[in-house]
């Protein structure tokens, strides 16, 4: 496979002269863009549609001449008219019926190749990002919000294919308008340098008004993508907002940032008024310019009717071309701020580079290891890894999978670095899922639907996660759906629960089976009884593959083959869950939530008992997190009406009724460890 963002080695670079149509896409590879910032990606576009562009540039002067013709025609025939002349009103006849067509087949293949380009620039925007987002991974919205990242590849998009669509066509109006001058001067020298000294000055007379426009333009854009932003985490917390009952506030908040968007775009709008109205009185007060000065010419006698109405009809012609002159403006001062935003995305760099020096082929195998913490995830084994601190853990389920978002040593599969593998065969050797997976809208039956070694079934795999009732929730939700693998899932999971979305997303992983299988926290938002069933069905079904559970619930832990304790960055202890606990304090706080007024009272009951940290037997007992709010009996299962009670409070909104029961009960299992030593 070829990295993302390099062309193919020996293949000739003929992007260029892309004649690419819309029935051609997607772009076999859509290049290696310039992201340095905005203006140069507009312009990396623009060289990359360099056949689109000139095509609409050939046909827009078919279009723009044929339009700006009709009034030499007109004064032809005119003075043809006045002179009696049947041959020249013939002449003008037919020139005017070559102009028409000239117009009609202009006018339409232009709009078809301004179109084409437009969506061709955009389709190859949004394949670069799609590209740099399957790239990125899970670390790409961890640097660019969520918001921001919809909003560059929906709208922005689109203004960006609108400017380097618009390139040509203004390009066209350009020329246009310098040969209908030249001709003008040729034609009619006294009228012609009163246009040509007028032209410049309508052109040009809006600059001093472009930046305050691309000023408020800009403003317009970032606090609508502040509310795009809002609105895509409001929709994608509303089950916790409902839950907190927050909805109000953040209903309020965007409505807020709705208004402050409404009245950017105001004061945009009334600044780009004004500028379409210079557009509109400079030509008329030319016009009345070239009237008056070319009536007293007739007069005069130095002109003839027909050549004056030849220069009105063409400085009045000449208003068409001219209003792409504000379209360009506009354009730019819109695209600008898009294609800042998309250069952004597209600059970002994964922190190590898994191009892959080692070419395709059989993938590797045998125990992951990690230098630079020292962790060892032995091979066909089940490993669980406790890190007291959330986030580094999440930055070290990242390293073992190869997407590590700080350099470092690179983490070795079977003694072979990652970072040397292409990273398809990366991603195909170890799997990462992260603590909060997405589930894509669709059916169930496409969720699981992943690339796969075949050996895992999905009926197996949402047995292994216990997915029974998802399944009766999802058939019940569905209309019409009498296979529960036929149900929609809507998006994001929304009308599934936290618990419920977790063992979809861990069935969706254990279809894949791969080689190496890593789990940020499965079961966060599951119950007890459950997440014990759970880690059962893992363990069974990933029997002889590697896998790695970061997790600090005793249910985990205890059903590990292997557990590897992470202190300060390093692997401080590695044992079974139950040696851990009885022999290492630190290992002991962070599972047990333990505080240290809690440990010294402990240690003091331990003295005075006499435990044995060397041999205890605690077969059965387990040690909960009083953060997970669980009391257990010794055979694994929910204890008591208090476990109840705290259950309820998970459920309802996701906090416990009362922590301090779980803290006694954490106490109270340990006494009982104690006293069996």
């Amino acid at each position: 496979m070829l990295p993302f963002d390099a062309a193919p080695s020996g293949t000739p670079d003929t992007s260029h002269w892309d004649l690419m149509q819309i029935q051609d896409l997607p772009y076999p590879h859509p290049g290696v863009p310039d992201a340095r910032s905005g203006p140069r990606f507009l312009w990396w576009l623009f060289r990359n549609q360099l056949g689109g562009q000139l095509k609409a540039l050939a046909w827009g002067l078919l279009h723009f001449a044929s339009v700006s013709a009709l009034p030499f025609c007109v004064g032809i025939a005119v003075q043809a008219v006045v002179d009696r002349s049947g041959a020249r009103l013939a002449l003008a006849g037919a020139l005017l019926a070559v102009c028409c067509a000239g117009n009609a087949l202009g006018d339409t293949f232009l709009h078809r190749a301004a179109i084409t380009n437009w969506i061709t620039a955009a389709a190859r925007v949004q394949q670069l990002l799609a590209r740099k987002a399957a790239l990125l991974g899970s670390a790409l919205t961890r640097r660019v919000a969520a918001g921001e990242v919809v909003a560059v590849s929906t709208g922005d998009v689109e203004k960006i294919g609108w400017f380097v669509e618009a390139v040509s066509r203004f390009t066209a109006a350009a020329l246009t308008i310098v040969l209908v001058c030249v001709g003008l001067l040729v034609y009619q020298p006294a009228l012609g340098v009163v246009v040509i000294i007028g032209l410049p000055v309508l052109a040009l007379a809006v600059l001093p008004l472009l930046p305050r426009a691309t000023r408020r333009a800009d403003v317009q854009r970032e606090k609508a993508g502040r509310a795009t932003e809002l609105a895509s985490d409001t929709v994608a917390g509303l089950r916790v907002l409902r839950g907190i009952g927050g909805e109000q506030l953040f209903l309020d908040r965007y409505r807020r940032a709705s208004q402050e968007v409404r009245h950017a775009a105001v004061r945009s709008a009334r600044m780009w008024s004004l500028i379409s109205a210079i557009q509109v009185l400079l030509p008329g007060l030319l016009l009345i310019a070239v009237v008056w000065h070319g009536v007293h010419l007739a007069r005069d006698g130095r002109i003839g009717v027909g050549e004056l109405v030849t220069v009105y009809s063409s400085v009045m012609i000449l208003t068409y071309p001219l209003r792409h002159f504000e379209e360009i403006a506009m354009a730019y001062s819109f695209s600008r701020p898009s294609a800042k935003r998309a250069a952004r995305v597209l600059s970002l760099e994964r922190a190590t580079d898994t191009g892959g020096s080692r070419a395709a082929g059989t993938l590797p195998s045998g125990d992951l290891h990690d230098p630079d913490t020292g962790l060892l995830a032995t091979a066909g084994r089940l490993t669980a890894v406790v890190c007291g601190d959330p986030d580094a853990a999440g930055r070290l389920a990242e390293r073992l999978g190869g997407h590590p978002s700080e350099k470092g040593t690179p983490v070795t599969l079977g003694g072979v670095p990652l970072d040397e593998l292409p990273l398809d065969c990366a991603r195909t050797a170890v799997l990462v899922q992260d603590k909060d997976p997405v589930l894509l809208s669709g059916t169930l039956r496409e969720l699981l639907d992943v690339p796969a070694s075949g050996a895992v079934e999905p009926s197996e795999a949402l047995a292994a996660a216990r997915c029974e009732d998802v399944l009766a929730a999802l058939a019940q939700g569905s209309v019409g759906a009498e296979d529960p693998m036929d149900a929609r899932i809507t998006e994001r999971g929304r009308s599934l629960s936290g618990g419920q979305r977790q063992r979809l997303a861990l069935a969706r992983s254990l279809v894949a089976d791969p080689e190496v299988l890593v789990l940020d926290e499965p079961t966060s938002a599951v119950d007890s009884h459950t997440e014990a069933r759970i880690a059962e069905g893992v363990r069974g079904l990933r029997d002889g593959r590697t896998t790695v559970v970061f997790t600090s619930s005793p249910l985990l832990l205890d059903r590990a083959e292997r557990v590897v304790f992470l202190h300060e960055g390093r692997a401080a202890a590695v044992g079974t869950h139950r040696e851990l606990v009885r022999a290492d304090p630190r290992y002991r706080a962070v599972v047990t939530r333990e505080t240290d007024e809690e440990a010294d009272a402990r240690t003091a009951g331990a003295d005075g008992a006499g435990w044995d940290a060397a041999g205890s037997d605690v077969a059965g007992v387990e040690t909960v997190g009083a953060g997970r709010g669980r009391a257990l009996n010794s055979d694994g299962r929910q204890g008591g009406p208090e476990s109840d009670r705290r259950e309820d409070g998970r459920r309802e909104g996701g906090r416990l009724t009362d922590d301090r029961l779980a803290d006694d009960d954490v106490l109270h299992q340990l006494e009982e460890i104690e006293e069996t030593a």
